[in-house]
């Protein structure tokens, strides 16, 4: 059966009011967490880390809900119904790199620093440079993860709302930016993490009611239900094969493996993950952490199969591309179906009640992000560079609520132009330029003893410039109907992400930097990080 409603036909219904006042149920109550969290933050060690105060348990929680962003609910059951087996192979890489982060990064990194990923490269480094190129590096980074979530968050609400034009597209992204701001101005860290907490139940109850009812309708058979989704897909068994997306032919192999490569190194150099390893009181607590999201966020992973297949088999392709033609709203649209249906009232319901906690998704995740870089902004680059360290604790809380502001306007603007493109495939740039940038200087410095200033500012910058470059000149900004300026063409660089070339470029530029710099790696420093990093000595 395909499923021919859309979220605008069921926003006609009767049933509209029941839709908008569930989801205005759902925004409210995450205010108020964070209003309630903003009354105990108190110093910059609970603005930027929450006090230090949360479980191993809690902090799984909270990457859970960092991590299963818009891009894993939206952008990858799009991409799964879409494209079928290409789809899911998202879900396996995004799951994969949690083993790198737990392995190479997490309790290190938490032993290491205090607030930002810079605090681990300034410890043994010079403290100026390096902390403006992880700075810059970090807000960069943020913004591209950002862009992901507007463009979520513009296709869930626009289509939600029945808003199918262009200016009410841009008010709703406008209004995810204001409330974004609210709740890293008002709850810091704190107010954050227990809305990442709350949302992270939600989408995975939600995830899971789905999954019950689409297992339900194939009588819990996934041979039928990928039978279905195939013969629905138009592809037949392509569908079910590798090679609809990527695999065609040399460049699209390349493009997968450039992907794979983004995928699997890119979540140990992101910061709004990076930044929750310090949340907990000890190493251990931050190892324990880890193991918790593993689990959680491979069961959610498991669960995009039915969301994904699913939307596939009983919406059909056709419909959701009518919705979003990169497939955003697939799992918003499935909940509708098994809910019973446009029309009906179990549709309404379901609908409103997915939709809402995706909206809670992106605003978590958007939450995390801006607290990531306006963190950094303040912390590395106005305390400890622009100010030298003479500053106060009040002053660089003020200074991370105003730079919260700005990159919320930056995000808005550039959101409001990407809402073609798929926000799981956003999500991947944003992942090859941590990897390329963030995670060999951060694995040098963690680990290799002849690391040098020069070393790190290679690596950072080098990283940077040459994966946002062929961001620029590859097919996600121009030569296609699907790109960010359709009508341009300035594809040069032939693969949809940049991380083949990239990410290589950087682990190079580091170890380059390094032998060829004059100045000697401090040794004794050196053996400090690598006992601290070790033990946890001397850990704030």
């Amino acid at each position: 059966m395909t499923g021919t409603t859309t979220l605008a036909a069921a926003a006609a219904t009767e049933h509209r009011t029941l839709i908008i006042t569930l989801f205005s149920v759902f925004v409210a109550a995450t205010l108020a967490i964070t209003v309630w969290a903003g009354r105990q933050t108190k110093d910059a060690t609970d603005f930027y880390a929450g006090g230090r105060s949360f479980t191993g348990f809690q902090n799984g929680l909270a990457i859970s809900g960092d991590y299963m962003s818009a891009a894993s609910f939206l952008g990858i059951a799009g991409a799964i119904s879409l494209f079928g087996y290409d789809g899911f192979l998202y879900s396996i890489g995004f799951l994969v790199a949690w083993l790198v982060a737990l392995l190479l990064v997490a309790e290190p990194l938490r032993n290491s620093g205090r607030f930002t990923m810079a605090d681990v490269l300034a410890y043994r480094l010079r403290q100026r440079p390096v902390r403006t190129a992880a700075g810059t590096s970090t807000i960069v980074v943020s913004i591209f993860y950002l862009l992901a979530q507007m463009v979520g968050a513009g296709a869930l609400v626009a289509l939600l709302l029945g808003a199918t034009g262009e200016g009410s597209r841009r008010w709703i992204i406008a209004l995810v930016g204001l409330v974004m701001v609210l709740y890293v101005t008002i709850g810091g860290m704190k107010g954050t993490t227990w809305v990442q907490i709350v949302k992270a139940v939600l989408l995975i109850a939600g995830t899971l009611l789905i999954t019950i009812l689409v297992l339900n309708k194939f009588n819990w058979n996934i041979s039928t239900l990928l039978g279905e989704a195939a013969r629905e897909s138009g592809k037949g068994k392509a569908f079910l094969e590798p090679g609809l997306q990527y695999g065609k032919d040399g460049t699209s192999k390349l493009n997968f493996i450039s992907l794979g490569l983004a995928l699997v190194l890119g979540t140990a150099g992101l910061p709004h993950i990076l930044i929750r390893f310090y949340t907990v009181p000890t190493a251990k607590a931050a190892r324990k952490s880890v193991n918790w999201a593993i689990g959680i966020i491979g069961a959610f992973y498991l669960m995009t199969i039915a969301l994904g297949f699913g939307a596939a088999a009983l919406v059909g392709p056709k419909a959701i591309t009518a919705s979003n033609e990169s497939g955003n709203t697939a799992a918003p649209l499935l909940a509708e179906t098994v809910g019973g249906g446009a029309g009906s009232t179990g549709g309404a319901v379901l609908l409103a009640v997915i939709s809402a906690v995706a909206f809670a998704t992106i605003l978590a995740v958007v939450a995390g992000l801006t607290l990531a870089s306006s963190a950094s902004f303040a912390h590395d680059l106005w305390a400890n560079v622009i100010r030298k360290g003479r500053t106060s604790e009040k002053e660089e809380i003020l200074t991370a609520k105003c730079a919260a502001v700005v990159i919320g306007a930056i995000s808005i603007v550039l959101g409001i132009f990407a809402h073609r493109l798929n926000a799981a495939a956003l999500v991947a740039l944003a992942f090859a330029v941590a990897a390329s940038a963030n995670l060999p200087t951060i694995l040098y410095s963690l680990f290799w003893k002849r690391f040098t200033t020069r070393g790190a500012l290679w690596s950072i910058y080098g990283g940077l410039i040459s994966s946002v470059t062929l961001v620029i000149f590859s097919p996600v900004l121009s030569g296609n109907a699907k790109a960010l300026f359709p009508g341009m063409s300035f594809d040069y660089f032939p693969l949809a992400n940049p991380g083949l070339v990239s990410i290589p470029l950087g682990f190079l530029l580091g170890w380059l930097g390094s032998v060829l710099s004059k100045e000697q790696a401090d040794a004794g420093k050196y053996a400090e990080l690598e006992v601290r990093s070790l033990t946890g000595h001397g850990a704030h």
